[in-house]
């Protein structure tokens, strides 16, 4: 993957956050597996753009990649976690790391050389060195349907155990499952981290997500949009039949009460449906002859309006 998210999106440093979204959704929609079967080329690309607006869509995530914090992957660079470790030290040794101690790179190594100098000084104190373990970061790419209803997922930590992931319904793009005790094992009688499980939603072909709500455009044909029908339209929880009013316009938004996004036992979103009036491809005889009478009959004039307000 990239080292610059921002190439990865195609953007300027200086993109807003509607930019990155109008840019990843671009990506998203090009590169969609669905679109290219088996090919892995395609789906490293996507899951670089997936992790590039996971970074970029987060205002926090972005400032630290900028100033240098963490990486492209959201991983605390070397140098910012040794600083960490030792900031909250006296002020007086808060940069000084002593004779015996530099050089570690991560908190682990830190623990293991403060116990093996307890053991070599016979732990004249009498006791012993206990630590909880460090909190692991992972990221875990989800389908659309999954994340809107709730799924569980098995994944193989890298200790190489498999553990099920509950994902809950609902959950957003970007944000972060907290796995507790499943992080590094402690030191001594010290417990186990946490492991932080940050979730990317693979875009869908049909549905787009707003909030909580749910749009999908619907193609009808011409009839339908005149006179009226009842059709399927497809939700994330299944096809429902609705109602299509009697002389309709693309563009015209219908709603599907509750059929949005539901978190637990709350009040779920709602799905809007935005019609788009499709001809056929090719035009027959019959088709054009019915244009033709109802154009030499009608004065009809849809750009009136416009006209008017220019």
């Amino acid at each position: 993957m990239s080292d610059d998210p921002y190439k990865v999106l195609g953007v300027q440093k200086t993109a807003t956050q509607a930019e990155i979204k109008k840019a990843y959704r671009a990506l998203a929609k090009k590169l969609h597996p669905d679109l290219h079967p088996g090919d892995s080329g395609k789906m490293a690309e996507f899951q670089a753009a997936s992790a590039a607006n996971d970074l970029l869509s987060d205002p926090e995530k972005r400032k630290r990649f900028d100033n240098g914090e963490i990486d492209a992957r959201g991983q605390e660079r070397q140098e910012r976690q040794f600083y960490h470790q030792y900031a909250n030290q006296d002020a007086g040794r808060r940069y000084d790391t002593g004779p015996d101690m530099g050089g570690f790179g991560d908190q682990s190594d830190l623990f293991s050389e403060l116990f093996r100098q307890r053991q070599r000084s016979g732990n004249a104190s009498g006791q012993e060195f206990h630590a909880r373990g460090q909190d692991l970061r992972y990221h875990l790419d989800v389908d659309f349907i999954d994340a809107a209803i709730g799924a569980k997922r098995s994944v193989t930590m890298p200790d190489g155990k498999g553990i099920e992931i509950s994902v809950p319904p609902g959950i957003a793009d970007g944000q972060t499952l907290r796995l507790r005790g499943k992080g590094a094992p402690g030191h001594g009688q010290g417990p186990s981290g946490d492991a932080f499980v940050t979730i990317s939603v693979r875009p869908h072909p049909v549905f787009l997500r707003e909030g909580d709500n749910i749009e999908v455009e619907l193609p009808i044909t011409f009839d339908e949009a005149v006179l009226g029908a009842k059709i399927e339209v497809p939700t994330i929880s299944g096809a429902v039949s609705m109602t299509i009013p009697k002389g309709v316009s693309s563009g015209h938004r219908l709603r599907l009460k509750g059929k949005g996004i539901t978190k637990g036992k709350g009040q779920g979103g709602d799905q809007f449906v935005r019609l788009k009036i499709v001809l056929p491809d090719k035009i027959d005889e019959q088709l054009e002859e019915l244009a033709t009478r109802w154009r030499d009959q009608t004065s009809f004039d849809p750009r009136e309006e416009l006209r008017r307000k220019t």
